[in-house]
């Protein structure tokens, strides 16, 4: 059982850094991601850094969120601050970005969500919302305590 799951891990990887159709390397991290094989995370950092396709990015972070490893979460920031630095920014992008930072549940990544709860979209808006309230459920009695600082500020950490 377990060699077999190691052989697909093995041809899955090799796939996404290796395949040059851009729909089998996204289909590759997909799969990975659905594995949740935590062995992925770092080599679907490296991919995330490498690859140019926007609709394998998209499947990498997905997979990232998926395998539920905090360590993919500051290379999904930086991904994010990636994405809001750019003229337009991809919305599709910020919601694989947000999904997968709630599946982290890691709070280092609240200070990044935390924009998006005044966000005139109401789809990121929810689920910056919906991030919150499985990274740090009581958010909100947290931010009525201490009104007089940023949210910014209050669930700020060093990354």
């Amino acid at each position: 059982m377990w060699h077999k799951v190691n052989e697909k891990f093995n041809s899955l990887i090799k796939q996404l850094f290796h395949e040059k159709d851009w729909q089998n390397r996204a289909e590759a991290a997909r799969e990975l991601g659905l594995l949740k094989d935590a062995r992925a995370t770092n080599l679907l950092c490296r991919a995330l850094r490498n690859e140019k396709d926007n609709t394998v990015v998209n499947r990498i972070i997905e997979a990232m969120g998926r395998i539920e490893d905090q360590k993919a979460t500051i290379k999904i920031i930086e991904k994010l601050k990636e994405e809001l630095n750019k003229f337009e920014g991809d919305k599709y992008r910020l919601i694989y970005i947000l999904e997968s930072l709630k599946l982290l549940k890691d709070r280092r990544a609240l200070v990044y969500i935390s924009p998006f709860l005044n966000s005139p979209d109401n789809d990121l808006k929810k689920l910056a919302e919906e991030a919150f309230d499985v990274i740090e459920p009581n958010w909100r009695d947290i931010i009525k305590k201490r009104k007089t600082r940023s949210i910014k500020d209050i669930f700020k950490t060093n990354i």
